[in-house]
């Protein structure tokens, strides 16, 4: 029978005891420590932990240290523990940056209790769980851009090929809107037109198309 050992880091109260009762029900999973904080967890694995965890549910809106800030003392201290991100964060940004840094799943906290414990013995099996939304928004980020035809490349105006220049050069808006003499507004209007143009939702992809020539 499987014993699961569970580290639960999370500074909202009400989640907090909600995961705790969670685990709790579950008799192959024992709670091996409960923090508010990075800091008040790295205090109890140091110094007082009874259990080793195997999975550690960490959310990254925490008081004093984040939880993706917290991610590299803490695998320090428990090389072998998997790392569950727990959080209402669902932008593609802090996902990657969070899974960079060690975790091994990103769960919205609009997921059900039963889920984040089923997500739990998911881990500790080896696998990995992602929410639905954020499985989604990592298919899109590595998902193969759209061939780039002649016609699609024809149909930025030379004032849009220069917006793009600019921003592959790290330019924001207003900079771009100041060396072109143009409005802040005019460069949004742009910038909108090429993402429709291109079918695509976000700077970085267009700055990678045209660093990649095809653009």
């Amino acid at each position: 029978m499987e014993s699961i050992n569970i580290g639960i880091i999370e500074d909202d109260r009400v989640i907090h005891e909600s995961l705790v009762s969670s685990v709790n029900m579950y008799p192959a999973l024992n709670l091996a420590f409960d923090a508010y904080s990075v800091e008040e967890a790295l205090e109890i694995i140091n110094d007082d932990i009874k259990l080793i965890p195997d999975v550690i549910l960490l959310d990254i809106g925490l008081p004093g240290m984040d939880g993706i800030s917290g991610i590299p003392h803490i695998k320090e201290c428990l090389t072998e523990t998997d790392i569950i991100m727990l959080t209402t964060y669902e932008e593609s940004e802090i996902i990657f940056k969070a899974l960079c840094s060690g975790a091994c799943s990103y769960i919205s906290k609009k997921t059900s209790l039963k889920v984040i414990m089923d997500s739990v013995f998911t881990v500790y099996r080896g696998g990995s769980y992602m929410s639905p939304t954020i499985a989604r928004k990592i298919a899109e980020h590595f998902a193969p851009l759209k061939k780039i035809t002649v016609e699609n490349k024809t149909q930025l105006t030379d004032r849009q090929l220069q917006i793009v220049k600019e921003l592959s050069e790290g330019l924001s808006y207003k900079g771009i809107a100041n060396k072109l003499n143009i409005s802040i507004d005019t460069v949004r209007s742009h910038i909108k037109k090429i993402y429709k143009m291109l079918e695509v939702t976000n700077k970085l992809t267009v700055i990678n198309m045209y660093r990649d020539g095809k653009l």
